[in-house]
């Protein structure tokens, strides 16, 4: 009797998480749809806010708890989708920009490599800096960077600009900061790993083609944070 109780609870406990992810998510797509209607069209920014938006399921799915289960899922589902929206019209904006792009694959995959690795290791706050650093990090570059990016520059045939570059540096140390004070504390080691992942992650994007940044940055931003922290353990 205790167990039956004890199984209900569970399974009561994970509908709740379930539910509370997906009224976040449902409330980024409303957002997005108002901001379509009432402020502006222009598929950019309107990609960019489901890209940041639906980047704080992170959070939700750490302080929540969520299964890893349900993360790698939905992180399954959420790749096929994409894939699909490339050949059939399931997801008309996902190549809105003017070219061609895997990001919004990219972003689905990373994420569950990030929960699949970094749960299962019960340190959950690498994942999250990953997934942070790429939705807010990345996210305000490009709008930052397409609506005031005046000094450009190439590399590997992609044109950045030194605005978005810079605003990607500062938001990475800002999220990275943010996530390691509030699970390490006030330590050296917070700033100058926080530091070091801004530093890398604005590099990854800066070399980015093809929306792979939506790769290389969470899961090097994440490999980075921890790896760090194993080279330099709390004393």
């Amino acid at each position: 009797m205790l167990t039956s109780i004890v199984d209900l609870t569970s399974i009561s406990s994970l509908w709740l998480q379930i539910t509370i992810v997906a009224v976040w998510v449902l409330l980024i797509l409303i957002i997005a749809w108002l901001a379509k209607r009432f402020v502006s069209d222009e598929p950019e920014i309107l990609r960019k806010i489901v890209h940041i938006g639906t980047g704080n399921v992170i959070l939700l799915a750490w302080w929540l708890d969520v299964p890893a289960s349900i993360g790698i899922t939905a992180s399954i589902i959420a790749s096929a989708v994409t894939l699909l929206s490339y050949k059939f019209p399931i997801l008309p904006g996902i190549n809105s920009v003017g070219r061609q792009s895997l990001g919004t694959f990219f972003y689905a995959v990373s994420v569950g490599i990030l929960v699949a690795y970094f749960w299962h290791l019960q340190q959950p706050q690498y994942a999250a800096i990953g997934i942070m650093v790429m939705a807010w990090g990345d996210g305000l570059a490009a709008l930052i960077g397409q609506r005031f990016g005046k000094h450009k520059y190439k590399i590997l045939g992609a044109q950045k600009s030194w605005e978005g570059s810079l605003i990607m540096a500062v938001v990475s140390y800002l999220v990275s900061s943010l996530i390691l004070l509030g699970v390490e504390g006030n330590i050296w080691q917070t700033w100058v790993i926080s530091l070091v992942v801004a530093l890398v992650a604005t590099a990854l994007e800066a070399i980015s083609f093809l929306g792979v940044d939506n790769l290389t940055v969470p899961l090097g931003s994440a490999a980075l944070a921890f790896g760090l922290f194993q080279l330099w353990p709390l004393k």
